[in-house]
């Protein structure tokens, strides 16, 4: 059972001194997780709210596995408005949205959930990253299945959800079975960014008999191509016009720079520039877009592969001088610290903590096992960074160094495999 705590000072300390953070645990019956995270970056569960829908559970849809790490094979299910007033959760399972209160105390009240307008399909539904657009009071709920990949919800000023009629693909005319991974609104509010991992899942191409996933089919052409998306056609990066209303323009497809073009962070002074990270490059890179929405990509970074392509770097946190970027290595159980100096990426620390061992039973792309870390989070103030590891049912917090590396201050247990997200404060 959670372990309550009273309303006390210390639950409302300012941040550096203190806060909340929140997790979903993606389970049948979804539940957002609690923490009370101390001065000392020690994590306490407070509380465990239902969203009112349901997760994916243990089920990965992307690659049609019964249980692994990773369920929504994106990033972003769980965020903040701006302002902390509203807490934003997708339920995987069902294919719907919740809204949450978040109280002073930082507690939660569940204020609505709706479904977001796309039929369940088989054993699941794909419901994933959510953005939030605070000015214009709109929800992007993107899914992992198509071809109605983003679906829209108004937010009320009182928190309340109303599903809306449009739709919008990320697919192409040639690729009808995208996969994309997280939807981002541009700091300006004028464009939504949307990654991409493949171009065909799994669950479609298939496996072979030893369990390993096909990751390369024959095209239309007779040609023998990667299912992994920008790889090597440059149109990985799908950006959207916001326009006044909320409502999305056509999309407009980029060269992502690498193969799988997974994740997505702004940096927090520089607006027109932003951090992508590839789940099949191996390495990140700087990205830039301009007024008109106009992409520029700059060169691959890479990480050590000496262990195995692909590592899949999947998530990404950047620390708030924008100094440090810190990557989850998803087949390698760990993360890699990058140093930012201008448009200049380094390897910081690499790999920047030890590996998190799993139970055994999850693999990554590359054939080594896997703890299945998914989504991190680091603190305002850059001093602690949490960590999910599915795989090995823990949440992990890091103190941050100044040389890139982490060192672990706490490990609270988690449901296995299936949570997902985190936000906080």
């Amino acid at each position: 059972m959670p372990k309550e705590l009273s309303m006390s000072k210390e639950m409302s300390t300012p941040n550096g001194h203190g806060g909340h953070l929140y997790m979903q645990t993606n389970e049948v019956k979804n539940a957002v997780v609690h923490y009370h995270r101390s001065a000392n970056g020690t994590l306490t569960e407070v509380e465990r709210v239902a969203t009112g829908g349901a997760g994916s559970g243990v089920y990965k849809p992307i690659s049609n596995q019964d249980s692994a790490p990773n369920a929504f094979e994106g990033a972003g299910s769980v965020i903040l408005s701006a302002d902390r007033r509203f807490l934003f959760a997708t339920n995987g399972g069902d294919n719907s949205a919740s809204s949450f209160t978040v109280g002073k105390d930082g507690r939660l009240t569940l204020l609505d959930t709706k479904p977001t307008g796309n039929a369940v399909q088989g054993r699941s539904g794909t419901a994933k990253s959510v953005a939030y657009d605070d000015s214009r009071g709109m929800l992007y709920v993107l899914h992992s299945f198509g071809p109605d990949h983003l679906r829209l919800m108004s937010v009320s000023s009182d928190g309340k959800l109303t599903p809306r009629m449009e739709r919008y693909t990320a697919n192409t005319a040639t690729k009808l079975n995208r996969v994309p991974t997280m939807a981002v609104i541009s700091p300006d509010g004028k464009f939504l960014l949307v990654g991409t991992t493949f171009d065909l899942p799994i669950a479609i191409s298939g496996t072979y008999p030893d369990g390993s996933p096909i990751l390369w089919v024959t095209g239309p052409d007779g040609k023998t191509r990667s299912v992994a998306s920008n790889a090597p056609d440059p149109d990985g990066l799908v950006v959207f016009t916001i326009n006044e209303d909320g409502t999305l323009g056509a999309p407009s497809f980029h060269d992502g720079g690498a193969g799988s073009p997974f994740y997505i962070a702004f940096l927090h002074n520089r607006p027109d520039t932003f951090i992508l990270g590839y789940a099949v490059g191996d390495g990140v890179a700087t990205g830039h877009i301009d007024e008109e929405g106009r992409i520029g990509i700059g060169p691959l970074v890479p990480i050590d592969t000496r262990r195995g392509a692909i590592a899949e770097l999947c998530w990404a946190s950047v620390s708030p001088d924008d100094r440090l970027l810190y990557a989850t290595v998803f087949g390698y159980s760990n993360i890699t610290t990058f140093h930012i100096d201008g448009l200049e990426i380094k390897v910081a620390k690499d790999p920047a903590c030890p590996v998190v061992e799993g139970d055994g039973t999850a693999r990554g792309l590359c054939g080594d096992i896997t703890s299945g870390p998914s989504d991190n989070w680091i603190t305002p103030d850059g001093a602690f960074l949490y960590q999910i590891y599915g795989n090995a049912s823990r949440l992990v917090g890091y103190a941050t160094q100044p040389d890139g590396s982490l060192s672990e201050v706490t490990s609270v247990k988690i449901p296995y495999n299936s949570p997902q997200g985190l936000a906080g404060y």
